[in-house]
């Protein structure tokens, strides 16, 4: 986030166009339902169906719920970074959380399929950075991504993430996360910080 430290807990995108009325902050409990409804939209919502992030011919199932992102910025080591318009509606927003040693996990990322393509999740991605080093101590950020997701890994990679050869075994959840294929695993990827 140019100009703006995780600390302030505000500030606004000095960009061109209709991302200036954009602003940056860390998530409340009162943003819970909309970033539920964001997240959802994201990636498995009807918005998201021509969209690369989409998951749907993936996973099946709600993705999360009020109580998961309300744990998310409520924990201790654990925040939501939110991106706002003009109205104070989500159109972006991640969660940072430290794990230990200079370790920040890096999730929950979501753009709003009508904002895609406009450079938000990648300043979304900086100030993550910016904000697992100011907030954490942090020196490596990593991330978990289906590996069948072929083109949001290379996005992550364009980032400068890079695969750890690590991989994990798909978390299903007969609510959130139904596989709608046997062979779903995740890709760690990280990036020094």
């Amino acid at each position: 986030m140019a100009g703006a430290s995780p600390h302030s807990h505000s500030g606004a995108d000095t960009g061109p166009g209709p991302e200036r009325a954009l602003s940056w902050r860390l998530a409340t409990a009162d943003d819970a339902d909309a970033l539920v409804d964001l997240i959802r939209a994201a990636y498995r919502g009807p918005a998201s169906y021509e969209r690369w992030t989409s998951e749907q011919y993936l996973v099946g199932g709600s993705r999360t719920d009020a109580l998961a992102v309300r744990a998310a910025i409520e924990a201790a080591g654990s925040e939501m970074l939110i991106v706002v318009d003009a109205d104070d509606r989500p159109v972006g927003c991640c969660r940072i959380a430290d794990r230990g040693d200079g370790l920040v996990s890096f999730g929950m990322f979501a753009v709003d399929p009508g904002w895609q393509g406009r450079g938000i999740g990648r300043r979304l991605v900086g100030w993550a950075r910016e904000a697992a080093v100011d907030l954490f101590g942090g020196r490596v950020m990593e991330l978990e991504a289906l590996a069948q997701q072929d083109m949001l890994r290379s996005w992550y990679e364009r980032l400068g993430f890079a695969p750890t050869g690590e991989t994990r075994a798909f978390p299903s959840d007969p609510e959130y996360a139904i596989p709608q294929r046997d062979d779903l695993y995740l890709i760690v990827l990280a990036k020094p910080l």
